[in-house]
């Protein structure tokens, strides 16, 4: 048995223990399940989910409120080796984050090796010495038990090569929340003591027209070919109560473009006949009616901004 921390049960907090309230964030490589985790956590959908890498481009803060403390999860863009203008912008949030955040939980999907990503991300967070880091062993309902202790065995010796001593090794599963809550448990203790920092019931301090935004980003990421991810942005134009409405039955209209690169990828957008965009849309008005708790009305549009990802003009505008 190698000597090492793994926690697979609760660690009870003393009933007398001081209230704690902080940031944690979650780092790790494109698409290691940050942004599930953060939702899990918090209990509902505050951050963007997706198969694509790169999509969480908001520091997207979600709030677990619990009677002994208060876990802000900041939920950064995935750290890469930037290969354009926004990349660069990415990655400098990423360590921006970082350098203030109270605990820093490092994701590693349990399905796939380490590799250079992981390593790049790891040098990194061996810099930033006084911050406590969690490793977070992710997607383990993908592996089995003998594959996951060959991967914590590897997190361990990652840290070991590299000089970073783990507060703590976690296996989790967000989407079959298994040690989710024991994940929490152990990030509140590396938490300062004081009192809560936003109110009860607050669930995160996004914007909402940036939250509705991501979700209607999400949808059109969705069955879209490879080369679409990163070319998508989405603004809000206005959000506004529909005038003349009885009070029992309000409606909400939306305006909203999706921006894209090149006049080319509008066809994949729209899809034949519009199928598309009209799926897009209903799909994110659930979400959002789900999210705001009314009716809503959403109008999308689909514009081309020229090579906005390399554009610093552009990517002012579309919030970058």
């Amino acid at each position: 048995m190698v000597a090492m921390s793994v926690r697979t049960q609760s660690s009870e907090q003393p009933a007398d223990a001081a209230h704690r309230a902080g940031f944690a964030c979650f780092v790790g490589r494109p698409n290691a399940g940050k942004s599930t985790l953060t939702n899990a956590l918090v209990g509902q959908k505050v951050a963007i989910t997706s198969n694509r890498p790169q999509t969480t481009r908001h520091t997207v803060r979600g709030i677990v409120h619990r009677p002994d403390a208060q876990l802000i999860l900041v939920d950064t863009p995935g750290l890469h080796k930037p290969r354009t203008l926004l990349g660069e912008r990415l990655n400098d949030v990423v360590r921006t984050t970082w350098a203030e955040v109270d605990v820093i939980g490092f994701c590693l999907p349990a399905n796939e090796k380490i590799g250079p990503g992981d390593r790049f991300i790891a040098k990194e967070l061996a810099g930033i010495k006084k911050t406590p880091k969690v490793a977070v062993v992710t997607k383990t309902d993908l592996v089995d038990s003998k594959a996951l202790a060959e991967q914590l065995i590897a997190v361990d010796q990652l840290g070991k090569e590299l000089g970073i001593e783990w507060a703590e090794i976690v296996p989790v599963s967000a989407t079959a929340n298994k040690q989710v809550d024991l994940l929490g448990d152990l990030l509140i203790p590396l938490l300062p003591e004081g009192p809560a920092l936003y109110p009860e019931g607050d669930l995160t301090d996004e914007p909402e027209q940036v939250m509705v935004a991501e979700l209607i980003r999400e949808a059109a990421l969705e069955g879209v070919r490879d080369e679409l991810p990163h070319s998508i942005a989405v603004v809000v134009e206005e959000m506004l109560p529909r005038e003349d409405r009885p009070a029992d039955k309000p409606l909400l209209d939306i305006h909203a473009n999706l921006f894209i690169e090149r006049p080319s990828q509008k066809g994949i957008i729209i899809g034949p006949k519009g199928k598309r965009l009209k799926e897009v849309g209903i799909k994110s008005r659930k979400q959002i009616e789900a999210l705001l708790g009314t009716p809503v009305f959403l109008d999308l549009h689909v514009k081309v901004a020229k090579d906005w990802q390399r554009d610093p003009k552009q990517l002012r505008r579309l919030g970058f």
